[in-house]
């Protein structure tokens, strides 16, 4: 029993150690390993009491890690997937919104440079755009104001 436990354990701290994890995430992963009721529980509660398991560090990690790229709408999306409640997204999601015109507008100089010279290649800049989840005025005025300051 104790050792079944140990393993669960070591395979949470073992996923742990790469990168955060959701709760639901670990459970996932782990299940195919419980030898016994509940111990995926007892394990996850473990490791929530030590700090090693944190959904808000998580949300923090995925944001910083994507924000660059992403816009809020995939990054909330990649969380939902991720098993994290919605209150615990609101205020990290808050923040990204925010800054969507500027990170929409970073993301397209990078991508892109300068404005569509026709229909079809504002089509493309704003299928990009929107593909990685900015908002639609967002990218509105991305394209409209050729990436600088409006």
């Amino acid at each position: 029993m104790a050792f079944g436990q140990l393993s669960l354990k070591g395979r949470a701290l073992r996923y742990l150690s790469a990168r955060e994890h959701s709760r639901a995430e670990l459970r996932r992963k782990l299940a195919p390993h419980e030898e016994e009721p509940g111990a995926i529980e007892r394990v996850l509660d473990e490791l929530t009491a030590k700090g090693f398991l944190s959904e808000a560090r998580l949300v923090e990690s995925v944001v910083h890690r994507r924000a660059q790229r992403l816009g809020a709408a995939r990054i909330r999306q990649e969380l939902q997937q991720k098993g994290i409640a919605p209150e615990a997204m609101a205020a990290a999601l808050a923040g990204l919104q925010d800054s969507e015109l500027a990170r929409a507008r970073a993301l397209w100089q990078r991508r892109f440079g300068a404005p569509p010279a026709d229909a079809a290649e504002r089509a493309r800049q704003t299928r990009f755009l929107v593909a990685r989840g900015f908002a639609p005025e967002a990218v509105r005025r991305v394209l409209a104001g050729g990436g600088g300051e409006d």
